[in-house]
């Protein structure tokens, strides 16, 4: 392993990482424009229903859904790189037509469209990496997948705060429709994500094929050839007997019925929870409620804003922070700090808000709740996702696995204002306190350590465990 590292050629594998991983900034910027926007579409649509304040929120989410629910079809089917070269498309065709939408019907349904390419992105960038990236750096390039997502959000919580114009405070709806702000500010914080999609539509041209996917759709020499452009000669071979090997034991079509075989059920199981937890751990609604979370510890809109931004500068910082720490600490203890550090601050965010204390001390305490997010469950459950997986499964198991987390993502975004309305500020991060309590007790009891362990022994390790569980599990029942 320490000879074959050696001969890695690491510039390429950070090239064409780079790459694939704009469509996680994509993702992060399409997600959280709309937070900042909110003010000002609701004002040029009349919005004043809740539940259309709510599906305008949330349609990308059902996109999101949709995308990540053909994701594995296509991953199978066509590969990872056409399918992140039509999230592209589907980034472009949505900012160019949210920003131009005349009704909000259109804009929905164009928000929806950007929700299919995250959909498709969210799942496909971090396979595709960990595809082509050597075992023993594989979490570090994952990782690069949430850091750019973070870019996307803090670049679009950035472009908001240089376009809108400041807003008087207690501003009325109409006054916010007469601005420059209601009227065109809002449709070039949408239309600003354009250039990145190109740019990512163009530059996915340029990336080979999953080696992986290109041995089990029968293609051995255009495997070998991706290989030996990331390693040398030796690496290319031995990693390419390594995936056929895995193969061997099944290389027909799979089908989702694959999914329940013993050895495999478990581990998607496995993955599906972690996904769930990754949105029920509540720190997304701080993203996409962060107006009405801070608007309710004393901040007007310009100091909202600017609240923010300080949320995307901290996510940044310590997403940064975790891309060594995913290969030198691992996946598991990482997730068990962020489990465990979360539900400490949410009890203490539940109480500043039960005991009446507002402003700067609540904002200091979200802001630590997103760095613990940002340095654990944020990278590292990308990373499990992407790598815990049976080889010949993973694209409709990682399907399923992203599908799993953006259905709990919209449940999460749709609930909070019922969950918020009905047990207030308070007793909603109680909440999300005691669901990373049970986030903590089960990875403490089901998650393995899968750091410097390549894809293909991390299949066999896994397998293992997993009979042997069983074994013991009869035992008892004797």
């Amino acid at each position: 392993m320490n000879n074959a590292q050696t001969h890695l050629k690491m510039g390429y594998v950070w090239t064409i990482c780079l790459v694939a991983a704009c469509g996680g900034l994509l993702f992060g910027y399409d997600w959280v424009v709309i937070g900042g926007a909110k003010p000002f579409y609701e004002a040029y649509f009349s919005i004043t229903d809740p539940a259309q304040s709510g599906w305008a929120m949330s349609s990308a989410l059902a996109g999101c859904v949709f995308g990540a629910l053909i994701s594995g079809w296509c991953a199978d089917r066509l590969g990872r790189k056409l399918p992140l070269i039509l999230s592209a498309i589907l980034f472009s065709a949505s900012a160019w037509g949210t920003a131009l939408a005349s009704s909000f019907d259109m804009f929905v349904v164009y928000r929806i469209v950007g929700g299919v390419g995250i959909g498709l992105a969210s799942a496909l960038s971090p396979l595709y990496i960990a595809e082509v990236s050597p075992a023993e750096k594989r979490g570090r390039f994952v990782a690069v997948n949430q850091l750019t997502i973070v870019i996307g959000v803090l670049a679009a919580q950035l472009v908001n705060l240089m376009i809108a114009d400041p807003v008087p405070g207690g501003a009325t709806q109409q006054m916010i429709l007469d601005t420059w702000n209601g009227q065109t500010g809002w449709r070039w914080m949408f239309g600003a994500e354009l250039a990145p999609a190109l740019a990512f539509l163009v530059l996915m041209f340029f990336v080979p094929e999953s080696p992986r996917w290109l041995m089990k759709a029968g293609k051995p020499e255009r495997a070998r050839a991706t290989l030996a452009r990331v390693g040398s000669a030796d690496y290319a071979d031995r990693t390419l007997q390594e995936i056929a090997q895995t193969l061997e034991k099944d290389n027909h079509k799979v089908s989702y019925s694959a999914l329940l075989a013993p050895q495999v059920k478990p581990i998607v199981i496995i993955g599906m929870v972690l996904a769930v937890f990754q949105q029920w751990c509540g720190i997304n609604v701080i993203f996409n409620y962060a107006q009405e979370i801070f608007a309710s510890a004393g901040f007007d809109i310009n100091g909202t804003l600017k609240s923010i931004v300080a949320t995307g500068i901290i996510n940044l910082v310590f997403t940064i922070a975790a891309l060594p720490l995913v290969d030198k600490l691992g996946r598991r203890k990482l997730m068990l700090l962020g489990a465990f550090g979360l539900t400490i601050i949410y009890v203490l965010i539940a109480g500043a808000y039960a005991l009446g204390i507002m402003g700067w001390p609540v904002l200091l305490l979200v802001l630590a709740a997103i760095a613990i997010y940002a340095l654990t469950l944020a990278p590292v459950t990308w990373v499990l996702l992407s790598e815990i997986f049976p080889n010949r499964v993973r694209g409709l198991a990682m399907s399923l696995g992203t599908l799993a987390l953006w259905i709990a993502c919209f449940l999460l975004t749709y609930t909070f204002p019922l969950l918020n309305a009905g047990l207030g500020a308070a007793g909603s991060f109680l909440l999300y306190g005691v669901i990373c309590a049970a986030g903590y007790v089960y990875i403490l009891r089901n998650v393995p350590e899968t750091k410097g362990v390549t894809l293909e022994a991390l299949e066999a390790q896994l397998a293992q465990q997993h009979t042997a569980a069983r074994g013991v599990g009869r035992e008892q029942a004797r």
